[in-house]
Protein backbone atom coordinates (compact mmCIF):
# COMPACT_ATOMS: atom_id res chain seq x y z
CA UNK A 1 0.00 0.00 0.00
CA UNK A 2 1.22 3.23 -0.92
CA UNK A 3 1.90 5.90 1.91
CA UNK A 4 -1.69 7.31 2.05
CA UNK A 5 -2.24 11.67 1.27
CA UNK A 6 -2.54 13.97 4.16
CA UNK A 7 -3.43 17.84 3.97
CA UNK A 8 -2.85 20.57 5.79
CA UNK A 9 -4.11 23.36 4.05
CA UNK A 10 -6.58 24.49 6.22
CA UNK A 11 -7.55 27.97 4.58
CA UNK A 12 -8.42 25.67 1.34
CA UNK A 13 -10.32 23.14 3.41
CA UNK A 14 -12.74 26.17 4.33
CA UNK A 15 -12.89 28.27 1.64
CA UNK A 16 -14.00 25.20 -0.51
CA UNK A 17 -16.10 23.85 1.82
CA UNK A 18 -14.43 20.29 1.50
CA UNK A 19 -16.93 17.80 2.92
CA UNK A 20 -14.66 16.20 5.73
CA UNK A 21 -15.16 13.18 8.48
CA UNK A 22 -15.17 13.71 12.12
CA UNK A 23 -14.20 10.59 13.45
CA UNK A 24 -14.42 11.07 17.14
CA UNK A 25 -17.20 10.09 19.41
CA UNK A 26 -20.47 12.42 19.48
CA UNK A 27 -19.73 13.72 22.96
CA UNK A 28 -16.81 14.90 21.12
CA UNK A 29 -18.51 16.37 18.06
CA UNK A 30 -21.45 17.85 20.11
CA UNK A 31 -19.15 20.21 21.92
CA UNK A 32 -17.56 21.51 18.48
CA UNK A 33 -16.83 20.92 15.22
CA UNK A 34 -17.37 22.35 11.74
CA UNK A 35 -19.89 23.07 9.38
CA UNK A 36 -18.66 21.17 6.74
CA UNK A 37 -17.77 17.57 8.84
CA UNK A 38 -20.37 14.74 9.45
CA UNK A 39 -19.79 12.72 12.80
CA UNK A 40 -18.77 8.98 11.51
CA UNK A 41 -16.84 7.88 14.78
CA UNK A 42 -14.92 4.99 14.83
CA UNK A 43 -15.33 4.43 18.47
CA UNK A 44 -18.69 5.94 20.19
CA UNK A 45 -19.14 7.46 23.72
CA UNK A 46 -18.69 4.15 25.86
CA UNK A 47 -16.14 2.44 23.68
CA UNK A 48 -14.03 5.69 23.59
CA UNK A 49 -14.54 5.53 27.49
CA UNK A 50 -13.37 1.70 27.64
CA UNK A 51 -10.48 2.45 25.40
CA UNK A 52 -9.23 5.25 27.34
CA UNK A 53 -9.54 3.65 30.59
CA UNK A 54 -7.38 0.77 29.06
CA UNK A 55 -4.80 3.47 28.27
CA UNK A 56 -4.62 5.26 31.23
CA UNK A 57 -4.25 1.90 33.06
CA UNK A 58 -2.34 -0.58 31.21
CA UNK A 59 -1.12 1.59 28.22
CA UNK A 60 -1.41 2.25 24.58
CA UNK A 61 -0.91 -1.58 23.61
CA UNK A 62 -3.61 -2.89 25.22
CA UNK A 63 -5.70 0.14 24.51
CA UNK A 64 -5.45 0.05 20.55
CA UNK A 65 -5.94 -4.04 21.18
CA UNK A 66 -8.94 -3.32 22.99
CA UNK A 67 -10.18 -1.07 20.71
CA UNK A 68 -9.77 -3.00 17.59
CA UNK A 69 -11.92 -5.88 19.64
CA UNK A 70 -14.50 -3.31 20.48
CA UNK A 71 -14.89 -2.05 16.45
CA UNK A 72 -15.10 -5.90 14.90
CA UNK A 73 -16.89 -7.96 13.34
CA UNK A 74 -20.33 -6.41 11.90
CA UNK A 75 -19.51 -3.13 13.78
CA UNK A 76 -16.58 -2.51 11.99
CA UNK A 77 -18.02 -3.59 8.58
CA UNK A 78 -20.77 -1.05 9.36
CA UNK A 79 -18.45 1.72 10.24
CA UNK A 80 -16.52 1.23 6.83
CA UNK A 81 -19.11 1.15 5.02
CA UNK A 82 -20.04 4.55 6.28
CA UNK A 83 -16.70 6.15 5.38
CA UNK A 84 -16.22 4.47 2.15
CA UNK A 85 -19.74 5.57 0.83
CA UNK A 86 -19.07 9.50 2.27
CA UNK A 87 -15.73 8.78 0.29
CA UNK A 88 -17.04 7.54 -2.88
CA UNK A 89 -19.85 10.33 -2.80
CA UNK A 90 -16.68 13.40 -2.35
CA UNK A 91 -13.75 11.64 -3.19
CA UNK A 92 -11.79 15.65 -2.70
CA UNK A 93 -12.97 15.20 1.25
CA UNK A 94 -10.57 14.55 4.19
CA UNK A 95 -11.16 12.64 7.36
CA UNK A 96 -9.76 13.73 10.90
CA UNK A 97 -9.98 12.92 14.85
CA UNK A 98 -9.03 15.08 17.60
CA UNK A 99 -4.98 15.38 16.93
CA UNK A 100 -4.99 13.75 13.66
CA UNK A 101 -3.53 10.66 14.97
CA UNK A 102 -4.70 7.18 15.85
CA UNK A 103 -8.43 7.17 15.24
CA UNK A 104 -8.27 8.87 11.48
CA UNK A 105 -5.38 7.06 10.77
CA UNK A 106 -7.22 3.78 10.94
CA UNK A 107 -10.36 4.71 9.16
CA UNK A 108 -8.19 5.97 6.43
CA UNK A 109 -6.57 2.73 6.35
CA UNK A 110 -9.56 0.98 6.31
CA UNK A 111 -11.37 2.88 3.86
CA UNK A 112 -8.13 2.56 1.13
CA UNK A 113 -8.64 -1.72 2.24
CA UNK A 114 -11.77 -1.42 1.42
CA UNK A 115 -12.26 0.82 -1.42
CA UNK A 116 -8.64 1.64 -2.93
CA UNK A 117 -9.70 5.00 -2.39
CA UNK A 118 -6.62 7.17 -1.21
CA UNK A 119 -8.84 9.70 1.45
CA UNK A 120 -6.92 12.44 3.07
CA UNK A 121 -6.18 12.64 6.46
CA UNK A 122 -5.82 16.31 8.35
CA UNK A 123 -2.33 17.10 9.56
CA UNK A 124 -3.20 17.85 13.41
CA UNK A 125 -6.61 17.16 13.02
CA UNK A 126 -9.38 18.52 15.12
CA UNK A 127 -6.94 20.63 17.27
CA UNK A 128 -5.07 22.34 14.70
CA UNK A 129 -8.23 23.09 12.36
CA UNK A 130 -9.85 25.16 15.73
CA UNK A 131 -6.63 26.60 16.61
CA UNK A 132 -6.51 27.77 12.48
CA UNK A 133 -9.90 29.09 12.99
CA UNK A 134 -9.30 30.93 16.39
CA UNK A 135 -6.22 32.89 14.93
CA UNK A 136 -7.99 33.27 11.98
CA UNK A 137 -10.40 35.53 13.48
CA UNK A 138 -8.16 37.50 15.50
CA UNK A 139 -6.36 38.43 12.19
CA UNK A 140 -9.27 39.20 9.97
CA UNK A 141 -10.18 41.28 12.36
CA UNK A 142 -6.96 43.73 12.16
CA UNK A 143 -7.18 43.22 8.37
CA UNK A 144 -11.21 43.03 7.21
CA UNK A 145 -12.84 46.97 7.21
CA UNK A 146 -16.25 46.64 9.29
CA UNK A 147 -18.98 48.66 8.51
CA UNK A 148 -21.97 48.59 11.15
CA UNK A 149 -25.80 48.65 10.45
CA UNK A 150 -27.56 50.37 13.63
CA UNK A 151 -31.17 51.77 13.84
CA UNK A 152 -34.00 51.03 16.60
CA UNK A 153 -35.74 47.92 17.93
CA UNK A 154 -37.69 46.20 15.19
CA UNK A 155 -36.19 48.25 12.15
CA UNK A 156 -35.34 45.42 9.94
CA UNK A 157 -32.02 45.32 10.38
CA UNK A 158 -31.16 41.50 9.80
CA UNK A 159 -33.50 41.79 6.70
CA UNK A 160 -31.21 44.46 5.35
CA UNK A 161 -28.03 42.62 6.35
CA UNK A 162 -29.12 39.80 4.35
CA UNK A 163 -29.84 41.50 1.15
CA UNK A 164 -26.11 42.69 0.97
CA UNK A 165 -23.79 40.11 -0.07
CA UNK A 166 -20.69 41.50 1.41
CA UNK A 167 -22.51 40.72 4.98
CA UNK A 168 -21.74 38.31 7.87
CA UNK A 169 -25.20 38.22 9.81
CA UNK A 170 -24.02 37.17 13.27
CA UNK A 171 -27.47 36.77 14.74
CA UNK A 172 -28.00 33.91 12.21
CA UNK A 173 -24.57 32.16 12.96
CA UNK A 174 -25.77 32.31 17.21
CA UNK A 175 -29.03 31.33 16.25
CA UNK A 176 -30.77 34.13 17.93
CA UNK A 177 -32.00 37.61 17.04
CA UNK A 178 -30.21 39.25 19.94
CA UNK A 179 -32.69 40.42 22.28
CA UNK A 180 -34.67 39.61 25.22
CA UNK A 181 -37.74 38.07 22.99
CA UNK A 182 -34.64 36.81 20.74
CA UNK A 183 -34.91 32.98 20.98
CA UNK A 184 -35.56 30.81 18.14
CA UNK A 185 -37.58 27.77 18.08
CA UNK A 186 -34.65 25.43 18.10
CA UNK A 187 -31.12 25.91 20.52
CA UNK A 188 -28.36 28.49 20.51
CA UNK A 189 -25.13 26.75 18.63
CA UNK A 190 -22.27 26.00 21.07
CA UNK A 191 -20.09 28.68 21.50
CA UNK A 192 -17.03 27.05 19.97
CA UNK A 193 -19.61 25.89 17.02
CA UNK A 194 -20.20 29.73 16.80
CA UNK A 195 -16.77 30.84 16.44
CA UNK A 196 -15.95 28.30 14.09
CA UNK A 197 -19.00 29.39 11.83
CA UNK A 198 -17.69 32.91 11.86
CA UNK A 199 -14.41 32.35 11.26
CA UNK A 200 -15.28 29.80 8.01
CA UNK A 201 -17.54 33.29 6.93
CA UNK A 202 -14.35 35.30 7.44
CA UNK A 203 -12.26 32.93 5.32
CA UNK A 204 -15.08 33.15 2.68
CA UNK A 205 -16.03 36.58 2.99
CA UNK A 206 -14.41 39.97 1.51
CA UNK A 207 -12.25 42.21 2.75
CA UNK A 208 -14.86 44.95 3.87
CA UNK A 209 -18.03 43.42 6.03
CA UNK A 210 -21.19 44.55 7.04
CA UNK A 211 -22.39 43.46 9.89
CA UNK A 212 -25.04 44.22 12.30
CA UNK A 213 -24.98 46.30 15.55
CA UNK A 214 -24.99 43.54 17.95
CA UNK A 215 -24.24 43.90 21.76
CA UNK A 216 -20.92 41.82 23.38
CA UNK A 217 -23.29 38.68 23.89
CA UNK A 218 -25.84 37.64 21.66
CA UNK A 219 -28.21 35.05 23.80
CA UNK A 220 -25.85 32.70 25.03
CA UNK A 221 -22.81 33.62 22.90
CA UNK A 222 -20.26 35.54 23.15
CA UNK A 223 -18.90 37.73 20.71
CA UNK A 224 -15.02 37.53 20.27
CA UNK A 225 -13.77 40.36 22.34
CA UNK A 226 -11.48 41.56 19.66
CA UNK A 227 -14.19 40.92 17.10
CA UNK A 228 -16.72 43.18 18.89
CA UNK A 229 -14.31 45.83 20.14
CA UNK A 230 -13.56 46.20 16.16
CA UNK A 231 -16.84 46.99 15.78
CA UNK A 232 -17.86 49.26 18.65
CA UNK A 233 -15.55 51.98 16.75
CA UNK A 234 -16.37 50.98 13.42
CA UNK A 235 -18.20 53.89 10.81
CA UNK A 236 -22.09 53.15 11.68
CA UNK A 237 -25.17 53.13 9.37
CA UNK A 238 -28.42 54.07 10.61
CA UNK A 239 -31.45 52.19 9.05
CA UNK A 240 -34.77 54.28 9.46
CA UNK A 241 -37.92 53.20 9.93
CA UNK A 242 -41.51 54.52 10.73
CA UNK A 243 -42.70 53.06 14.29
CA UNK A 244 -45.72 51.77 11.86
CA UNK A 245 -43.24 49.64 9.48
CA UNK A 246 -41.41 48.19 13.02
CA UNK A 247 -44.47 46.79 14.38
CA UNK A 248 -45.56 44.79 11.31
CA UNK A 249 -42.18 43.66 10.88
CA UNK A 250 -42.30 42.67 14.73
CA UNK A 251 -45.51 40.97 14.22
CA UNK A 252 -44.33 38.90 11.02
CA UNK A 253 -41.44 37.92 13.15
CA UNK A 254 -42.27 37.58 16.59
CA UNK A 255 -45.48 36.38 16.24
CA UNK A 256 -46.53 35.22 12.69
CA UNK A 257 -43.40 33.48 11.85
CA UNK A 258 -42.38 32.28 15.44
CA UNK A 259 -45.77 30.57 15.40
CA UNK A 260 -45.37 28.49 12.00
CA UNK A 261 -41.66 27.80 13.38
CA UNK A 262 -43.06 25.92 16.59
CA UNK A 263 -46.00 24.74 14.68
CA UNK A 264 -43.81 22.76 12.04
CA UNK A 265 -41.46 21.61 14.76
CA UNK A 266 -43.72 20.58 17.33
CA UNK A 267 -47.39 20.09 16.18
CA UNK A 268 -49.13 18.64 19.39
CA UNK A 269 -47.64 21.07 21.76
CA UNK A 270 -46.81 24.47 19.12
CA UNK A 271 -49.45 26.11 21.05
CA UNK A 272 -47.56 25.83 24.98
CA UNK A 273 -44.35 26.66 23.50
CA UNK A 274 -45.55 29.87 21.70
CA UNK A 275 -46.80 31.41 25.19
CA UNK A 276 -44.15 29.99 27.17
CA UNK A 277 -42.30 32.02 24.42
CA UNK A 278 -44.04 35.34 24.89
CA UNK A 279 -44.28 34.59 28.35
CA UNK A 280 -40.69 34.11 29.35
CA UNK A 281 -39.21 36.41 27.24
CA UNK A 282 -41.37 39.44 28.74
CA UNK A 283 -40.41 38.18 32.43
CA UNK A 284 -36.93 38.97 31.49
CA UNK A 285 -36.92 42.60 31.47
CA UNK A 286 -39.68 42.63 34.12
CA UNK A 287 -37.27 44.41 36.36
CA UNK A 288 -36.14 47.13 33.24
CA UNK A 289 -40.30 47.68 32.77
CA UNK A 290 -40.94 48.34 36.60
CA UNK A 291 -43.92 46.46 38.17
CA UNK A 292 -46.51 48.80 37.36
CA UNK A 293 -46.12 48.94 33.61
CA UNK A 294 -44.89 45.19 33.30
CA UNK A 295 -48.47 44.05 34.98
CA UNK A 296 -50.44 46.36 32.38
CA UNK A 297 -48.50 44.35 29.78
CA UNK A 298 -48.45 40.90 31.07
CA UNK A 299 -52.53 40.64 31.91
CA UNK A 300 -52.88 42.34 28.01
CA UNK A 301 -50.12 39.19 26.80
CA UNK A 302 -52.80 36.62 28.72
CA UNK A 303 -55.40 38.08 26.88
CA UNK A 304 -53.79 38.22 23.02
CA UNK A 305 -52.28 34.74 23.43
CA UNK A 306 -55.62 33.09 24.59
CA UNK A 307 -57.60 34.95 22.02
CA UNK A 308 -54.36 34.24 19.16
CA UNK A 309 -54.33 30.66 19.45
CA UNK A 310 -57.88 30.71 19.14
CA UNK A 311 -58.48 32.77 15.78
CA UNK A 312 -54.41 33.27 15.05
CA UNK A 313 -54.78 37.19 14.58
CA UNK A 314 -51.32 38.91 15.17
CA UNK A 315 -53.47 41.86 15.58
CA UNK A 316 -53.60 41.03 18.94
CA UNK A 317 -50.13 42.25 19.98
CA UNK A 318 -49.82 45.15 18.32
CA UNK A 319 -50.00 47.24 21.16
CA UNK A 320 -47.84 45.58 23.24
CA UNK A 321 -45.47 45.48 20.56
CA UNK A 322 -45.73 49.17 20.16
CA UNK A 323 -45.76 49.92 24.05
CA UNK A 324 -42.32 47.42 24.36
CA UNK A 325 -40.72 49.70 21.35
CA UNK A 326 -42.04 52.83 22.06
CA UNK A 327 -41.35 52.52 26.20
CA UNK A 328 -38.77 49.95 26.95
CA UNK A 329 -36.62 49.72 23.86
CA UNK A 330 -36.65 53.01 21.73
CA UNK A 331 -35.51 54.93 25.01
CA UNK A 332 -32.61 52.52 25.52
CA UNK A 333 -31.52 52.70 22.03
CA UNK A 334 -31.47 56.41 22.22
CA UNK A 335 -29.19 56.84 25.51
CA UNK A 336 -26.72 54.33 23.73
CA UNK A 337 -26.92 55.74 20.20
CA UNK A 338 -25.27 59.50 22.10
CA UNK A 339 -21.92 57.42 22.83
CA UNK A 340 -22.04 56.36 18.73
CA UNK A 341 -22.84 59.69 16.96
CA UNK A 342 -19.54 60.34 16.22
CA UNK A 343 -19.20 57.26 14.11
CA UNK A 344 -22.62 57.65 12.07
CA UNK A 345 -21.53 58.15 8.44
CA UNK A 346 -24.84 57.48 6.67
CA UNK A 347 -28.55 57.62 7.42
CA UNK A 348 -31.70 56.22 5.78
CA UNK A 349 -34.33 53.89 4.67
CA UNK A 350 -33.15 50.59 2.71
CA UNK A 351 -33.13 51.36 -0.72
CA UNK A 352 -30.82 54.67 0.71
CA UNK A 353 -28.37 52.43 2.29
CA UNK A 354 -27.94 49.93 -0.33
CA UNK A 355 -27.26 52.99 -3.07
CA UNK A 356 -24.75 54.63 -0.69
CA UNK A 357 -22.92 51.35 0.29
CA UNK A 358 -22.91 51.04 -3.62
CA UNK A 359 -21.45 54.61 -4.63
CA UNK A 360 -18.48 54.24 -1.61
CA UNK A 361 -18.40 50.62 -3.13
CA UNK A 362 -17.91 49.18 0.07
Amino acid sequence: MNELPLIDDFEFIFKNNIPIIDTRAPTEFEKGSFPNAVNLPLLFDEERKEVGTCYKNHGKDKALELGHKLVSGEKKKERVKLWVDFAKKHPNGAIFCFRGGLRSQIAQKWIYENSQISFSKIVGGYKQLRNFLIENIESSTLRKKFIIIGGKTGCGKTILINKIEKSIDLERIANHRGSAFGNMTSQQPTQVNFENKLSIELIQSNKNIILEDEGANIGSIQIPKSFFNKMSISPLIILERSMEERIEINLSAYVENMYKDFRAKNNTNCEKLFSNYWNNSLDKIQKRLGIERYSILKKELSFALENFLNHYDSDLFRNIIEQLLGNYYDPMYEYQLKNKKKRIIFSGNFEEIIGFLNTKNY
